[in-house]
């Protein structure tokens, strides 16, 4: 019986250890969001700013932290898990009117879910701004510390 416990342990042994590798290679992969949203479209740093510079409404769905730290100049602010409601929405832009939705790049899921969630919402011009901060600082374009933020 000792015998049969022993290789039972050494299965059960060898069968975790190759899980454990399993899990941690899946874990320690770059996660990198999707590259498109059905029924949006998907922009560049580029045309965000082009829309930027028309008056588009931006929306950025980072968590609270990070949205107080810095932020695109002018967004409005609608954290994925306890603001981005279709009727928040709908208070900032109309479903025919674009809009830009963002968060802090492309290893980032928040703005891929949030535009996701506004097309199956009625919003017909919904620009996925993938590259989100991430992209549009490494360019310099306009930001907005806060003051509070800026003298931490």
């Amino acid at each position: 019986m000792n015998k049969y416990f022993r290789q039972i342990i050494g299965l059960t042994t060898g069968t975790l250890a190759y899980i454990v590798l399993l899990l941690s290679s899946h874990l320690n992969a770059e996660y990198s969001s999707p590259g498109n949203v059905e029924g949006s479209i998907t922009i560049s740093v580029e045309q965000a700013k082009a829309l930027f510079d028309k008056g588009v409404v931006f929306v950025d769905v980072r968590n609270p932290r990070l949205f107080a730290k810095d932020r695109i100049a002018g967004a409005h602010h609608l954290d994925l898990k306890n603001g981005f409601t279709e009727d928040a929405l709908t208070s900032l832009v109309e479903r025919e009117q674009p809009l830009v939705i963002y968060c802090s790049g492309v290893k980032c899921s928040r703005s891929y879910r949030a535009s996701a969630k506004a097309v199956s919402w009625g919003f017909k011009k919904v620009h996925y701004f993938r590259g989100g901060m991430v992209d549009w600082m490494s360019v310099g374009y306009p930001i907005e510390i806060p003051v509070e933020s800026s003298t931490q």
